[in-house]
């Protein structure tokens, strides 16, 4: 990658199969092309955050309950030892550092222009 930073993935969908909300801790199987991508990012150094919107804040349950942020935070934590190899961060957050997302619903634009890198 050369500059230092990180790379964020997003979780469902992207790292792990996502085919519909079944709960603040269920998470799906692992996508084994981008489990492999991610393991070789870390081999190579590159640091590797999971960002995910399951740790937003607010965010509440169907009966009205908050999420439980903080065990969501510990299952994708324990996911990630489980298929990745290692406990990764968890953010929903973006800052500077930022290098690459890796993300099912992005759509990348070329700076500067509204446009599309992929023509719609």
């Amino acid at each position: 990658m050369g500059a230092s930073g990180w790379i964020g993935v997003d979780l469902d969908g992207t790292l792990a199969r996502y085919d519909g909300w079944t709960g603040q801790y269920s998470i799906g199987a692992p996508v084994p092309r981008m489990v492999e991508r991610v393991r070789e990012w870390l081999q190579q150094g590159v640091e590797v955050r999971i960002f995910t919107a399951r740790v937003s804040t607010g965010l509440r349950n169907l009966d009205g309950s908050e999420f439980d942020l903080e065990g969501i935070r510990k299952a994708i934590e324990d996911w990630c030892e489980r298929h990745v190899g290692q406990r990764l961060p968890v953010t929903c957050q973006k800052d500077y550092a930022m290098l690459e997302l890796w993300d099912d619903r992005a759509v990348q634009v070329i700076p500067n222009t509204g446009e599309r890198v992929v023509p719609e």
